[in-house]
């Protein structure tokens, strides 16, 4: 009992252990809600597709002197535009266009990073160091994650219509177009918030992970959202916390934890986990 206690008062005891937990809960809150939007939709290509894509923004406004995020949100942004331009404009598959779109950019940011003289380590973007979390940087996720919430909170049934059967939200007259990109400047901002935590590699996994296991686990959509918000929002405190620990790198310790709950849920869910389906599945005796 005692080693367990002191898993989580250790650590407490530090100020950057403390913003880092903190940061950990508002961006595990924000993942979760919008990585429900994403599973139903089908989008988990589209968050890889804009996660790669912020990068050049990243470098370009570290050269220009501006904010890390608004260079990454505006990067994301063009990325979400160029590929609806590109698939209504051509006879190539959404999927493909968004992988022309983002592993370009990805490797122009690369490039641009390669030619910057600095000395911001690369893992740190790649890979995030949420250890590293700054009080700016804290409020500036919390800037983020409450504008991305409220949204979400405000028009939820817009955006699960949407999500869910884009026919009937254009039969009672929702502005799909409006929806459409609505819902990717959401994923841009969450994006940009979740950075700081998994870095620009690992953050597809905060944005469909928590998603995908409150999936398995329920058929309502109120109680999705409040599994994924726990998964999301449990995984990155414990994985934080684990790497502190194991003197690890902190996004891997917290996707490693969301991989993991995934796992449990695919094995043994209620209802659409692997085990309860073959015992479905077995003849009467």
């Amino acid at each position: 009992m005692t080693e367990v206690w002191s898993f989580f008062a250790e650590p407490l005891g530090y100020a950057f252990m403390q913003r880092a937990l903190l940061g950990a809960v508002l961006i595990g809150a924000v993942c979760s809600v919008l990585s429900c939007y994403l599973v139903l939709k089908g989008w988990s290509l589209m968050g890889d597709a804009i996660s790669h894509a912020v990068l050049p923004g990243v470098v370009l406004s570290f050269v220009l002197g501006l904010p890390l995020a608004i260079g990454a949100f505006a990067a994301g942004l063009f990325c979400a535009v160029a590929t609806g331009y590109l698939k209504e404009n051509s006879r190539v598959k959404e999927d493909t266009v968004m992988g022309i779109v983002f592993s370009g950019m990805f490797g122009f940011g690369l490039v641009l990073f390669s030619k910057v003289e600095t000395d911001q380590h690369l893992n740190h973007i790649l890979f995030g160091n949420m250890l590293g979390i700054t009080p700016r940087d804290l409020v500036e996720v919390g800037i983020i994650a409450g504008i991305t919430l409220l949204i979400v909170i405000a028009k939820w049934r817009d955006l699960l219509l949407y999500c869910f059967d884009p026919a009937q939200a254009r039969a009672v007259g929702l502005p799909l177009s409006v929806i459409h990109y609505g819902l990717l400047v959401l994923l841009a901002l969450t994006i940009v918030a979740s950075i700081k935590a998994v870095g620009i590699i690992l953050v597809v996994a905060m944005l469909i992970a928590p998603g995908a296991t409150a999936y398995l686990l329920t058929n309502r959509f109120s109680r999705m959202l409040m599994i994924a918000a726990a998964v999301a929002i449990g995984s990155c405190v414990i994985g934080t916390l684990l790497s502190f620990h194991i003197d690890g790198a902190t996004g891997p310790c917290i996707v490693l934890v969301q991989a993991f709950a995934f796992v449990l849920a695919f094995l043994f869910a209620p209802r659409h986990g692997v085990l309860a389906m073959r015992r479905e599945q077995r003849p009467a005796a």
